[in-house]
């Protein structure tokens, strides 16, 4: 695979447990606690197990630098703002995602198990992480979930009709429960045609974008990362600031139309903020906001809904694949199946993204892992 640079890509192999111990012993080093270190790991690493590689590891040298510069704040525990026994607004005071994250969802699962529904407005949380990690904490409770996602000032995605960047990459997410021994029923996808994680991924000699990801400033279609961080050096760092491009919402009218709804909820119903500008004229750190909904099966009357679900899902799979050697897939399928290859094969990272990681180790005195 070539580089957006025309060299060849390699990349390095390594097993999930030694890959969450690397990134738990740098986040230890750069001043977290030693369950936060490991939690951040966990999170990274789920992502890279289930595919989602442009929110895995890809991101530590990003998140090590925003401990550093005071965008992140270590050891956060969320604030409960407002909250009746269906509803909560809590803020996650610029805390680590893979910290006040699962603090949000816990607190939603606990009040949806007591009341049968709950909503959960989270505010001023860093990056947040892979969302599906949040669908399948809830699933595992017994519990669907519904989020939408957005991130208070990260400009980085055109609307449908535009070339100036108006959204973020605004994810949305619905997870319901299988039963026992079963991956959940997972959707879970940016509103972006590929999440700014891809476009990293991509510029680090990982996967190309498909047609038509990005758009530069004069409305010419592009597959270039430079479009979107400017020009580009091996294993130089990628800001998106420094790029004139955006990245382009998926389905036309529809993906912009549900990324716009993302800022709502996630951004103006939660207290926290859109990704574009600050009433007043102030511009914050960035954060990501999340509104979950999330609801009890049980307290709704659905006679064996998790059964009937995954009956369901299993109908649509005996559709008649439209290739001779095709496959219908359901949410969540793609990624357990990559879990499952990726636990027993290892972890494959394009060698820019491993060797940034061992560089951030290093510098914070860490030694690179073997094997």
């Amino acid at each position: 695979m070539d580089t957006p640079t025309g060299r060849q890509a390699a990349t390095h192999t390594i097993g999930a447990d030694a890959l969450r111990a690397l990134v738990a012993d740098i986040f230890r080093a750069a001043g977290c606690d030693q369950a936060e270190a490991e939690r951040i790991g966990f999170h990274l690493v789920s992502a890279n197990l289930t595919g989602h590689d442009s929110h895995g590891v890809i991101r530590t040298p990003r998140y090590v630098q925003y401990l550093r510069e005071g965008k992140v704040v270590k050891g956060q525990t969320i604030k409960v703002v407002a909250e009746s026994p269906t509803h909560a607004v809590v803020d996650g005071g610029y805390g680590f995602g893979q910290t006040v994250g699962p603090q949000a969802v816990d607190l939603g699962i606990a009040k949806a198990k007591a009341a049968g529904m709950c909503i959960v407005a989270l505010r001023k949380s860093g990056h947040i992480g892979r969302i599906g990690d949040w669908g399948e904490r809830a699933a595992e409770a017994g519990l669907v979930s519904i989020h939408f996602v957005n991130v208070e000032n990260g400009e980085l995605v055109a609307p449908f009709g535009g070339v100036s960047r108006r959204f973020s990459t605004n994810p949305f997410c619905v997870a319901i429960p299988s039963p026992d021994g079963q991956p959940p029923l997972l959707l879970d996808f940016a509103t972006s045609l590929v999440a700014e994680g891809k476009v990293l991924v991509a510029s680090n000699g990982g996967k190309k974008l498909p047609e038509g990801a990005l758009i530069k400033a004069d409305g010419e279609l592009s597959t270039d990362p430079a479009t979107l961080y400017g020009p580009l050096t091996q294993g130089g760092p990628r800001d998106p600031a420094n790029g004139e491009g955006a990245i382009r919402a998926f389905g036309e009218h529809k993906g912009s139309g549900l990324a716009f709804m993302c800022d709502i909820l996630a951004g103006v119903l939660t207290g926290g903020g859109t990704s574009g500008p600050v009433p007043g004229g102030k511009r914050g750190l960035i954060s990501n906001g999340m509104f979950s909904i999330y609801l009890d099966p049980a307290h709704f009357g659905a006679q064996g809904f998790v059964a009937q679900a995954r009956a369901f899902a299993d109908y649509v799979k005996s559709s008649r694949p439209a290739a001779t050697d095709g496959d219908v897939l359901v949410p969540g399928e793609p990624e357990a199946r990559t879990r499952a290859t990726r636990l027993q094969d290892g972890i494959p990272l394009q060698a820019d993204t491993w060797a940034n990681l061992v560089t951030t180790a290093r510098n914070l005195g860490i030694a690179e892992p073997q094997g």
